[in-house]
């Protein structure tokens, strides 16, 4: 009764369980694409990109603010996205490699920048997520990404899927295999920079990838995979927001925690995939 109290009492409390919601909706969602395309380890590496992209930004402009941290972030992910792409094009190299490359090279430098920052101590929040502090103007841009990001998704599926899926396939029916390419890519980064708040650089990939790869341990029907993980990415953020006031922990943290146990849940408890399930019907 205390904990709903200070909830209805405390705007700041109600603007982080809405942001919560929302960026755990389209994250979710979209991580149906994530698990499609095996792409959790390049999430990972965008996702350890935003640091440098905060710290370049910081030291640009001398101070660390939602906007510059944002914009930072974003370019970042997308030099360091598409310079793969290039290098991978434009040489032998696969693109995970030169992804995994770039990616370390560029997180070097971020920590390399971190003690000559003026404003080190203030990026624990940037890295590990500080949603209860989130502001009106920053969840108007949370909603404003995720409705497009779910716009847009819903509007492409099909030629996504198939793009995905039989790249040769869609280029016969005159799908821009290349430009649905790009737009997944991009909506991708869209998704990690709008998460950055939530749960940081450093566990942002984590509610990318975990909601839908929880529905894949139940069905394999493509619309219940992604609907399946925006509802579970929702409920993660708002459980996660209120695990972290109960138990007085940090709400990033406790929205990657949240995902985890019913991770191990749906892997133990499955009706279809479960690893005791399975066992038990062997047993029989």
């Amino acid at each position: 009764m205390d904990l709903l109290n200070e909830i209805l009492e405390n705007h700041f409390l109600q603007n982080a369980i809405l942001g919560a919601a929302l960026i755990g909706f389209a994250n979710g969602f979209f991580s149906g694409f994530v698990n499609l395309r095996k792409d959790a380890l390049a999430v990972s590496a965008l996702a350890h990109t935003m640091l440098p992209g905060i710290a370049v930004a910081v030291l640009i402009t001398g101070s660390l603010s939602q906007t510059s941290a944002f914009i930072g972030a974003l370019i970042a992910c997308l030099v360091v996205g598409l310079g793969s792409v290039v290098v991978s094009r434009n040489s032998r190299i696969p693109h995970d490699t030169a992804l995994s490359v770039i990616y370390t090279t560029t997180f070097a430098g971020g920590l390399a920048l971190l003690p000559h920052l003026p404003v080190a101590n203030s990026l624990h929040d940037w890295l590990f997520g500080n949603i209860i502090h989130i502001s009106q103007e920053d969840l108007k841009m949370v909603f404003i990404i995720s409705s497009i990001t779910l716009v847009l998704c819903t509007l492409f599926m099909r030629p996504i899927l198939l793009t995905l899926f039989e790249p040769n396939v869609a280029a016969a029916q005159g799908v821009p295999t290349r430009t649905i390419q790009y737009l997944t890519f991009t909506l991708l980064i869209l998704m990690l920079v709008a998460s950055l708040q939530a749960v940081g650089t450093i566990l942002s990939a984590a509610l990318l990838v975990a909601p839908a790869t929880i529905m894949l341990l139940f069905t394999n029907r493509t619309s219940l995979i992604f609907w399946g993980g925006a509802f579970i990415g929702c409920i993660s953020g708002v459980g996660g927001i209120l695990l972290a006031l109960a138990m007085d922990i940090q709400a990033g943290p406790a929205i990657i925690l949240l995902l985890g146990i019913l991770f191990l849940l749906a892997f133990l408890f499955s009706p279809r995939y479960g690893i005791l399930f399975r066992k038990t019907a062997h047993s029989r």
